[in-house]
């Protein structure tokens, strides 16, 4: 865990598996996501531990120059997104990044602040997914957006580079 983090979150990306491999899937567009055309047999069943599995082996597809340029960032999981006054009802998402990007940070900003934290919800994931495989690629996808919106970059260039 990095040493910017405080102890007894419960993932944090650190950029290598045990004994230095990474894991390797073509993202994105690994056909994780069901599309239209597609079909999908129901929501993936996984016990919310092997869920947590699959999240810290996704986070192992995060290039590592990426993993190792966050800064104070948690990786949570929950079951669901509640929508928030707002939101339209009905609302689906697969993560969500609450914090202050890198590009919005100033001096003010590192005395005592809180871990910036991206979210992945569990079930709205099992759901579009048919594998832990599908499961394991779908996170990395959406933990590498979330990761994004840390950095600084929107959904409309998320979009236009295939990460939306």
């Amino acid at each position: 865990m990095p040493a910017n983090l405080p102890p007894g979150l419960p993932i944090v990306p650190d950029g290598d598996a045990p004994g230095g491999e990474r894991i390797s899937s073509p993202l994105p567009g690994t056909g994780a996501s069901v599309g239209a055309g597609q079909f999908n047999t129901g929501p993936f069943e996984m016990s919310p531990e092997d869920f947590e599995a699959a999240v810290s082996d996704a986070l192992l597809l995060i290039p590592d120059k990426a993993a190792r340029a966050m800064d104070n960032v948690a990786i949570f999981i929950e079951d669901d997104y509640t929508p928030q006054p707002g939101d339209a009802p009905g609302t689906v998402l697969l993560g969500l990044y609450e914090g202050v990007p890198l590009t919005e940070r100033d001096s003010w900003w590192d005395a005592g602040s809180l871990p910036d934290r991206i979210t992945i919800f569990r079930q709205p994931i099992l759901d579009i997914c048919e594998s832990r495989q599908e499961v394991i690629d779908e996170v990395a996808i959406t933990v590498i957006h979330e990761i994004a919106h840390h950095f600084g970059i929107g959904d409309d260039r998320l979009h236009e580079l295939g990460w939306g």
